[in-house]
């Protein structure tokens, strides 16, 4: 199976992992690395830095097609979330969200859930079982108990399997010192450094202790398990912080403890009731306290070396950055004193040649460091001035009031911060066009891996298939036809590649907006085969459901006025096309057909959304620059892809030649942009603007021309061969 871990470079995500990977499945991660660590990950897998409500989860998911989700990724300080209740609803709420729609969305079988004994809130009893009502008192408990309401409506929704835990006391090797569990780590973090132990109030307190690795068998038995709602994951047994401080007093000898008054709202006792889990998933914890805490122990004694080797890393970099702020000062004084010796000691040779060594040294400064240094060299070039005055007899006094030394003053106290202060603007500039430069090779990255992802799900969807009954041509032609990063090149291909596997040739494409109507972009080139350019959805229910519900539809009673399936194309979540397929004959109407429908337009929406997100990164490559008029040789590969369309599948276009009357070319575009359509397209070739009209004829094409006329643009019909020249 391909399993998606998110948060899976933390602290349980890397004990889920590795599991997994030693039962054999293919394990994917999602972290932004905001709490775990790439190296707690050590078995092979596919990463992907990201946070969990970012919206190229989508893109993630699509490419892999995971089978299994197991979502650990979370806000886990309660503390925090009481503090900044906004950050834990992000995460906890709105990243669980996007991982429960990218999981429907890509036909996951099942997701698992971390859940909180923080859902129950106080309770006098023990042993809590998963029927108590819940009342959580902090937002972290709160949004726990809302996000496996959302499992719950999810699964009845969209019948997706959820499975939601609620961990008791978590320990174990590469726990941090935050979250439920963290009093474990605490402890052994200041047994480690030889530190006294802070025990609040007087030790009785209990908690349900259970080990990282028992509770990861439970996660992988639920994985492979059909049940699903909500178990409490535990070992339904009480440990209070005094015998958790004498079990490790056993490993360490002596222990100096620390007695602080009671925290308030801390729960006295905790203990959460395991039977449910116990029955359902024969399961059972097999780690008691002392072998867990063994465990735990080493691994803590081994990491001192890496924190003592992380501390003089920070420490390196510390003094580097410390040295990177001292040093221009340090320069500057140094550049000042030699400014000092030259003009002190060569006045005479300065008189004659007219250097001011004092201006110029103000000038380097504010090239080379800014406003800052520049400023201050401004300051100590007065000060040589005036001691230079003082010292061939001048008062003070009179200096103060003399208008050459004002002006020279005011000269470099001018020059350095004019020239500091472009220097300055040079390196912001600079460092912004950087940080934008590195968002697009972000950018470009991130679709590069998922493009990389797509492909090798592609090819093994090949090999898998290679053998079966006329597979080798269709599946070559999925995998073939679909790899563009045109859009209109998709949607060209999008007909053959459907009429290749639904061996039919009455295939249409509508393209979808937020109004009411859907217009034709391109259809088989079928004898007697005619459709409207436009249809009003609102004439058409059954249409207008596919669009309002995102669900495919099959024309089951034979209405002769509707297509036979109609499944529509996603992007971002949104409806852009609908795909229709009209001459499927009675007798191969099934499920075959169906399926086989609906993974072809799923390859299909796959494929645009890459492409419209290679064309959002490639924008500044393919538009003159904030204009929608797209360049010479992007728009003839443009009229290529038409010229295509139209021997395949007889598509329609019209070519017009706009007037521009020495006007700019951003103000031509701004012209055009209100007549025209989202299919049409604007060129520039040859210092000419070409105006594409898809899906037109000439009839059509003079109602434009008329229309933009009206707006004051004088346009006319050209041939290709006109814009080839």
């Amino acid at each position: 199976m391909n399993v998606l871990i998110t948060g899976g470079c933390g602290f349980i995500g890397s004990f889920v992992a590795e599991r997994f990977h030693k039962e054999g499945h293919a394990i994917y991660i999602i972290d932004n690395l905001s709490t775990g660590q790439r190296s707690n990950v050590t078995v092979p897998h596919k990463f992907y830095e990201i946070s969990v409500e970012d919206r190229k989860c989508e893109s993630i998911f699509q490419s892999i097609a995971p089978d299994i989700v197991i979502h650990l990724a979370a806000q886990v300080d309660v503390v925090t979330s009481v503090e900044r209740p906004h950050i834990d609803t992000q995460s906890n709420i709105l990243g669980l969200v996007n991982i429960l729609r990218c999981a429907q969305h890509a036909g996951a079988s099942k997701l698992i859930f971390a859940s909180s004994a923080a859902t129950y809130g106080p309770y006098d009893q023990i042993s809590l079982t998963e029927d108590l009502p819940t009342n959580p008192v902090s937002p972290y408990g709160i949004n726990k108990k809302l996000g496996e309401y959302y499992c719950e409506k999810w699964k009845e929704l969209y019948n997706l399997d959820t499975l939601c835990f609620r961990f008791s006391n978590v320990y174990g090797p590469r726990q941090g010192s935050v979250g439920e569990g963290g009093v474990v780590s605490i402890f052994m973090e200041r047994l480690r450094d030889g530190k006294e132990l802070s025990l609040f109030g007087d030790g009785g307190q209990t908690r349900d202790f259970i080990y990282v690795k028992d509770l990861v068998d439970a996660i992988y038995r639920g994985s492979n398990s059909s049940v699903t709602g909500v178990y409490n994951l535990s070992t339904n047994t009480e440990t209070s912080v005094n015998r958790l401080i004498e079990v490790l007093g056993s490993k360490t000898g002596e222990m100096k403890v620390t007695h602080l008054p009671p925290r308030d709202g801390d729960i006295y006792r905790s203990s959460l009731d395991n039977t449910r889990i116990k029955r359902d998933l024969d399961w059972v914890p097999i780690y008691s306290l002392e072998e867990g805490l063994d465990e735990t122990y080493n691994w803590f004694l081994q990491s001192k070396n890496e924190n003592q080797k992380i501390v003089k890393k920070q420490e390196r970099k510390m003094q580097s950055k410390l040295w990177r702020m001292l040093k221009p000062f340090g320069e500057n004084l140094l550049a000042f004193a030699l400014v000092a010796v030259i003009t002190l000691n060569s006045s005479e040779l300065l008189l004659h040649t007219g250097m001011d060594f004092k201006l110029i040294y103000v000038i380097v400064l504010g090239i080379i460091y800014g406003t800052k240094q520049s400023s201050l060299a401004a300051v100590l070039a007065s000060t040589l001035y005036y001691y230079e005055s003082l010292k061939d007899g001048r008062d003070w006094v009179s200096l103060l009031y003399d208008p050459d030394a004002l002006f020279v003053i005011a000269m470099y106290l001018f020059f350095g911060l004019i020239i500091g202060y472009v220097s300055d603007k040079a390196r912001r500039d600079n460092k912004r066009i950087s940080a934008e430069l590195k968002g697009v090779e972000n950018n470009y990255q991130f679709l590069k891996d998922v493009y990389a992802d797509t492909r090798k799900v592609k090819e093994e969807l090949q090999r898998q298939l290679i053998n079966s009954k006329d597979s080798i041509g269709r599946i070559y032609s999925i995998i073939k036809k679909l790899e563009s990063m045109e859009p209109e090149e998709i949607v060209n291909s999008s007909v053959g590649v459907l009429t290749t596997l639904l061996e039919s040739d009455r295939i249409s494409v509508y393209s979808v907006n937020n109004s009411d109507f859907i217009r034709l972009m391109i259809k088989s080139n079928a004898p007697q085969f005619d459709l409207p350019k436009t249809m009003r959805l609102s004439e058409y229910p059954s249409i207008q459901e596919v669009v309002r519900t995102g669900k495919m539809f099959v024309n089951k009673t034979m209405d002769a006025s509707l297509p036979m399936l109609i499944a529509p194309i996603v992007h971002d979540g949104q409806i852009v096309a609908l795909v229709s397929v009209y001459d499927i004959a009675f007798e191969r109407m099934n499920l075959n057909v169906e399926n086989l429908f609906r993974v072809s337009v799923d390859l299909i929406s796959g494929s645009l959304s890459r492409a419209f997100k290679y064309v959002g990164v490639t924008k500044g490559d393919r538009f003159i620059d904030d204009t929608a008029v797209l360049k010479t040789e992007v728009f003839l590969q443009l009229l290529e892809t038409k010229s295509s369309a139209k021997l395949q599948h007889n598509a329609e276009y019209v070519l017009l030649d706009v007037e521009t009357n020495n006007l700019p070319v951003k103000s031509i575009s701004e012209r055009l942009a209100s007549s025209l359509r989202d299919s049409d397209y604007v060129g520039l070739i040859r210092e000419k603007i070409v105006l594409l009209l898809s899906n037109s004829n000439l009839k059509e094409a003079d109602f434009v021309m008329q229309r933009l006329s009206k707006n004051g643009i004088t346009t006319r019909i050209i041939s290709e061969d006109e814009v080839y020249g």
